[in-house]
């Protein structure tokens, strides 16, 4: 599983790491940098895939570009980006990989990539407690800007074994699949697993009140909701409706009885999402379909189906994850994500203003809490593990953590501690 990302030069980034545990949170104001983080990981899973860098950068094959494209992939004034992830493979292995890339004109091209087999040392308790070996699975040779290939040292524990290959797809992707030594082969599979398994959902509910083809894997906007749904054996439809049941029936004022998809037409190949309700006292059922639900409905069945469909192991990411839930429904999700997220061993990441949500955090998800803000010194993006807030403790005095996000207290608080380390650096450069 994904534990770190790395960001250097990418879009408003200078350099920053973000934090991956199994509820990960990114807070901060707007244009501070939280979307840019999640485009990293979007290309980085396109690029897993096979994609080209270019035309998973401009939005190639029927993919959506990504903001910015190829003109804002490195931040300005320079041409290079470099983005990189620690997957963790089991309590001694970890694999670092990093990929840089440099644009020329309207191409993208690698620039640099490797990847690193990290292991470890543990004490009696099974906890890590130093490396005891670190090998380069695979590194590049310098190329030309104007040379459409690039050369791959494969380890062989001399210098490398030299293989030539394509600077337009990632050396990770090209190497899937060919005879490699083993300890190669298992790093290529397990780095390449862990960024194929990342999901970026953004719910659409427009979307998502139309018919749907039967489906084996949820979309991105969750279109096709109800087609997924409909397309698993009976038992595991059962299951995944006694969790709607568990969860959704908190949703509105009356309990929802019941949600479920079934396939409708001659041909029984598309399929539409219902929701059984109880509004009066009097046992009446009353049976909507997804086009009489909520927006805030469909959104919370989008990421509750999400968690119990996507694969051990993965990494889901939303953004805004309460966009239109009631604030009073936030420990609701705060429980969907800790609970279904553990249980089905799916690590998550999400983005949200939401000070309801935050405040029913509480203190014990202060560790995992991440804010984006900009660098008073150049304007970048920065990524502050909220624990690491020397004023925090004092501010927590105040309040809980939405409350002092909704008023503005922790940027300011970060702002003053840049401000005091550029002052501090100012002084000593003199």
């Amino acid at each position: 599983m994904i534990t770190e990302l790395k960001l250097e030069n990418w879009k408003s980034y200078q350099k920053a790491t973000i934090h991956i545990d199994p509820l990960s949170v990114l807070i901060g104001t707007n244009a501070s940098g939280k979307s840019n983080a999640l485009d990293a990981l979007l290309l980085l899973n396109r690029l897993s895939t096979g994609a080209m860098i270019t035309g998973a950068l401009k939005g190639e094959s029927g993919q959506v570009a990504l903001r910015g494209g190829v003109e804002w992939a490195a931040r300005k004034p320079g041409d290079t980006f470099t983005l990189g992830v620690l997957v963790r493979h089991d309590e001694i292995t970890d694999f670092e990989y990093k990929l840089q890339c440099v644009v020329n004109a309207n191409r993208v091209d690698v620039d640099s990539e490797e990847l690193a087999r990290i292991k470890y040392r543990t004490n009696k308790a099974g906890q890590r407690t130093s490396t005891s070996g670190t090998i380069k699975l695979f590194r590049t040779d310098h190329a030309s800007r104007d040379s459409p290939t690039i050369i791959a040292r494969l380890y062989n524990e001399k210098q490398g074994t030299p293989r030539q290959l394509s600077r337009a797809n990632t050396i990770l992707f090209q190497l899937v699949g060919q005879k490699l030594r083993t300890e190669i082969e298992d790093g290529v599979e397990r780095v390449t697993e862990a960024l194929r398994q990342i999901f970026i959902l953004d719910p659409i509910p427009s979307h998502m009140r139309n018919f749907s083809p039967l489906s084996e894997k949820l979309d991105a906007d969750a279109w096709n909701i109800a087609g997924v749904l409909a397309a698993f054996p009976k038992e595991k439809q059962t299951e995944i409706e006694a969790a709607f049941k568990t969860y959704a029936s908190h949703l509105p004022e009356k309990d929802i009885s019941r949600v479920y998809a079934e396939t409708v037409g001659k041909f029984q190949t598309d399929a539409m999402l219902y929701c059984e309700e109880k509004w009066l006292d009097d046992g009446v059922i009353h049976t909507v379909d997804a086009r009489g639900m909520s927006d805030g409905t469909l959104r919370f069945l989008a990421i509750l189906t999400a968690l119990l469909t996507r694969p051990s192991g993965s990494l889901l990411v939303i953004e805004e994850v309460d966009n239109g839930l009631h604030p009073s429904r936030s420990n609701l999700l705060l429980k969907v994500l800790q609970e279904v997220g553990v249980q089905r061993n799916v690590d998550i990441l999400v983005t949200t203003h939401n000070p309801a949500l935050l405040d029913a955090m509480g203190t014990s998800m202060v560790p995992f809490i991440s804010v984006v803000h900009r660098n008073v010194a150049d304007g970048s993006s920065m990524i502050t593990l909220l624990e690491e807030l020397r004023q925090l403790p004092k501010l927590l005095a105040h309040g809980q953590v939405g409350q002092l996000s909704s008023r503005g207290l922790i940027e300011k608080a970060l702002k003053k501690e840049s401000e005091s380390k550029l002052q501090l650096s100012l002084e000593l450069d003199d």
